[in-house]
């Protein structure tokens, strides 16, 4: 029972970890462009970035684009890991949370 809770226990903060982690990749890769909110700051709306906030895609056509690139939007694969990519991915899809 011990390792069950454990378990339970080491996964809802790992969770927490990755959430944390994601925020500060997207800080630290995306901000320049997309800015803080998701909206755009002023270089990346220049450069066609995207709305991230009204963004209709799924999480895996981010985490696709996120690797390969798009348009101006510089290609991650290589920069970021699987995992990091996947996290961000799904920061934006959840609205920057």
């Amino acid at each position: 029972m011990r390792k069950i809770l454990f378990a339970a226990v080491a996964l809802s903060l790992a969770g927490t970890g990755l959430a944390a982690d994601a925020a500060a990749l997207y800080q630290a890769k995306c901000v320049a462009c997309h800015a803080k909110d998701g909206k755009g700051s002023a270089v990346g709306k220049k450069m066609g970035a995207p709305d991230l906030t009204t963004l209709k895609a799924s999480e895996k056509e981010i985490a696709n684009v996120v690797e390969n690139g798009k348009g101006k939007m510089t290609a991650f694969k290589g920069k970021m890991s699987p995992d990091e990519i996947q996290a961000v991915s799904k920061y934006v899809k959840s609205g920057l949370k």
